[in-house]
């Protein structure tokens, strides 16, 4: 089963891009898998926010949880460097992305239905408290602990394809061997170089090398929301994300 998962992810993004009207293109992606009983996942209550789910209480006999990073191309990451607002070509990819998961995971919902297992479906973005800007499920905490990447300083998961991309995660009572989570850093600030140029491509300060002001952050997504006239949500920035060491592999 975890060579048809992982088989039926790759050849559905390559599919999806082949769309006469998605405009976005994809890297092939990455994938792990976490125990849904790790430890790890009750620390989250304090890393993320007290009212984070576990993936039990998502689905009921959760065995697994999958996780999988799609790397945004080159030339669309690279579109999103100039100016103070997310180009185009970066929040056309957000939506069509967030959709793309959406649609992902619906599939392997049912192929698994198919073979007698359950999974859940977890929006790819908007399922956090508008006030706090705390979230009750984090992609990017779920991947961590799948063993997709590590944390670089701009928040964002530094897999071996970078972070330049978005995270999506589905809970099974599937049983999948755990991947291997390596505690190798794979920021250079964390790893003990001299970069913080993440901080540096912050455009409107939210972004410090010892904190982060969420509400700022959002403000600034905002602004461009009102900007990318997409008929979807697009509360997008990608700035510290692209134009970087990290930005298409990890660097460490």
């Amino acid at each position: 089963m975890k060579k048809k998962i992982e088989n039926l992810i790759h050849n559905y993004i390559a599919e999806y891009q082949k769309k006469d009207e998605i405009k976005s293109e994809w890297k092939d992606p990455v994938i792990k898998y976490a125990a849904a009983d790790d430890p790890m996942f009750k620390e989250l209550k304090d890393a993320v926010s007290e009212s984070h789910l576990m993936p039990e209480d998502i689905l009921p006999g959760a065995q697994t949880v999958i996780a999988y990073f799609i790397p945004f191309t080159n030339k669309i990451s690279n579109s999103n460097i100039e100016d103070k607002y997310s180009s185009p070509q970066w929040a056309k990819a957000y939506v069509e992305t967030n959709q793309l998961i959406a649609e992902l995971n619906q599939q392997l919902k049912n192929k698994l239905s198919e073979k007698g297992y359950q999974a859940s479906l977890i929006a790819a973005t908007n399922n956090f408290d508008k006030e706090r800007l705390l979230s009750d499920w984090s992609h990017r905490h779920a991947a961590y602990i799948a063993g997709l990447g590590t944390f670089g300083i701009n928040n964002m998961l530094i897999t071996e394809k970078g972070c330049a991309g978005r995270i999506g995660t589905l809970i099974t009572n599937l049983k999948v061997e755990a991947s291997e989570r390596t505690e190798k850093e794979r920021c250079f600030n964390k790893a003990g170089f001299n970069c913080s140029k993440c901080v540096d491509r912050c455009v409107n300060g939210a972004l410090q090398e010892n904190s982060f002001d969420r509400h700022l952050c959002y403000d600034l997504l905002l602004e461009n929301d009102k900007l990318h006239l997409e008929s979807e949500l697009t509360d997008v920035c990608g700035k510290c994300s692209v134009d970087l060491p990290c930005s298409f592999t990890s660097p460490v």
